[in-house]
């Protein structure tokens, strides 16, 4: 089986980039898809959200199905429309992407939470909130994608699941007959893109649980974590686990980290599972400086060759463009000032306590009033006690033209600050990997990171800057380091943006990660 050819495998996922996304598990499934695609048939099957037209996006209707979906007390079918099309990206590989169409899916907005346009039509769906019916929704695309695959009689080698909403693919498969001998010669892998709590897609209505996934109540009963029926403990025997970086699967296996998943790491080591590492990739390509149309950058520039006049342009043109307000796609709050000698500090993300953005607003509020040797730029939205806790600083006058908070996300705007940018920070409590630090480094802005997780992959003073304590203080020593060096030691900062471009090429490829995830493939095979 090991040694079997993998010709065949197929993505279960919640996100596709291109096509829905709430995080980077979108980029990983849509990169690691195209890499694959060039040597092995890849398939990807997602939700068809209420923001998706699947006609308009150029995919044709494949087939029909009744998917059973009881309740505890109630025996139910619901029918789902499978939509495909082939889509091939310049130098990628070819991916077939099927999108699973059914009222359940259609009535939602929103990838995992609901939106402000839901909220007006039933206050009930608070913006934000989670979806109440997200543990049939997941069911209902697993249960889906494992029928669509016996109708049309294909038995994948590989079957790659993404995230919890995905995890109890193996366990269905292998438990349920009918599906139990179809797919007896199936791998199965699992990838955790967040272990942390409330990403693991759990359910506590146990009788709930059995009666939806049809899995047996013996088998509930015995998956269980903190009292919940738990997807990725119940995939964890029939699977390949992995995590998205090799720091993040020690941390769940070996330290105190792993409180903050609920102990899943050591409570699946009491059971004789390992949670192997690979650590997410990147297509350089993508995040090309040197085709700055496409980017939606003012000029070109290469950081590996060290020609940065046109990182100083793009600069100048968001600065002007903050400074008359022509930003509408978010809000504004605060401005910054035409001072091309100060180093631009950047962020760009979520507004939330795992992120650390409640330590970057302590920092704030101590870093700029005692230095004036610096401005700030943040892009995001979330928290809103983060939200205005950063908005207020943009209002005191000391600070006025020195920081700004654009409130919203915008991806074209999101390059052109990872563009302007001198140096990049990324406060983690936590980071399975981590993306935004390759991004930032391949525009030539250096991260400044809690070294944490995925984020140990910035090697500190070589490819970026990096601090161990998840604190304020230490945030602040790791900002003073790098602003010291920016002024003191500028050849050393060009040679640390050459060496972080040369590390990805050399490391962090997908073409490269690839292998990896064709090794784990390999060993999938041989569970039982």
């Amino acid at each position: 089986m090991a040694n079997r050819k993998i010709k065949n495998i197929w993505f279960v996922s919640r996100e596709y980039d291109g096509l829905a996304g709430a995080g980077g598990v979108k980029d990983v499934c849509r990169q690691l898809a195209e890499a694959l695609g060039k040597v092995a048939r890849v398939s990807v099957i997602l939700p068809c959200y209420g923001f998706l037209t699947p006609k308009l996006l150029g995919f044709n209707i494949k087939t029909s199905l009744l998917t059973t979906m009881n309740y505890a007390d109630q025996d139910r079918q619901e029918e789902v429309v499978i939509w495909g099309k082939k889509t091939q990206s310049v130098g990628r590989g070819e991916v077939t992407i099927y999108l699973v169409d059914a009222l359940r899916f259609r009535e939602k907005l929103g990838v995992y939470t609901y939106t402000e346009a839901e909220e007006e039509l039933d206050p009930f769906k608070a913006a934000g909130s989670g979806h109440y019916d997200y543990f049939a929704m997941n069911v209902l695309l697993q249960k889906a994608a494992l029928c669509y695959l016996i109708q049309r009689h294909e038995r994948p080698d590989i079957i790659h699941c993404h995230d919890g909403h995905t995890a109890l693919v193996p366990p269905m498969a292998r438990e349920i007959d009918g599906f139990r001998h179809f797919f007896r010669n199936t791998g199965f892998v699992v990838t955790i893109h967040n272990a942390g709590l409330g990403y693991h897609q759990e359910v506590a209505d146990l009788p709930y649980a059995q009666a939806i996934t049809g899995l047996p109540r013996n088998f509930i009963n015995k998956n269980l974590l903190d009292g919940a029926f738990d997807p990725f403990v119940a995939a964890s025997r029939y699977c390949k686990l992995n995590t998205v970086s090799e720091n993040y699967a020690r941390e769940l296996r070996e330290s105190d980290e792993d409180e903050l998943t609920g102990w899943l790491g050591h409570f699946l080591m009491s059971r004789g599972i390992k949670i192997e590492g690979i650590t997410n990739g990147i297509n350089p390509a993508d995040f090309d400086t040197t085709e700055p149309d496409r980017l939606g950058l003012a000029a070109p520039f290469s950081v590996g060759k060290g020609d940065l006049a046109g990182k100083a342009a793009c600069r100048r043109q968001l600065e002007e463009m903050l400074a008359h307000k022509k930003i509408k796609s978010v809000r504004q709050h605060g401005y910054l000032e035409a001072r091309p000698e100060l180093p631009l500090l950047t962020v760009v993300g979520r507004f939330s306590g795992q992120k650390g953005m409640d330590k970057l607003v302590a920092a704030l509020h101590r870093l700029l009033p005692a230095q004036k040797d610096f401005q700030i730029l943040i892009q995001g939205s979330g928290d809103r006690r983060i939200a205005q806790a950063l908005i207020s600083l943009t209002r005191e006058n000391a600070h006025s033209g020195r920081i700004c908070v654009l409130e919203g996300y915008d991806p074209l705007l999101a390059n052109k600050i990872y563009a302007a940018g001198d140096f990049f920070i990324i406060p983690s409590q936590y980071e399975p990997c981590g993306l935004t630090d390759y991004i930032a480094q391949l525009f030539g802005n250096l991260p400044i990171v809690h070294h944490i997780g995925g984020l140990v992959k910035v090697l500190d003073n070589k490819t970026g800057f990096a601090y161990r304590q998840h604190s304020t203080t230490a945030l602040i020593a790791a900002i003073k380091r790098a602003l010291a060096v920016y002024h003191s030691k500028p050849q050393q900062i060009r040679a640390m943006q050459k060496r972080a471009v040369q590390t990805i090429a050399e490391q962090y490829t997908w073409d490269k990660v690839m292998l990896r995830y064709q090794e784990l493939y390999r060993e999938a095979l041989c569970k039982e």
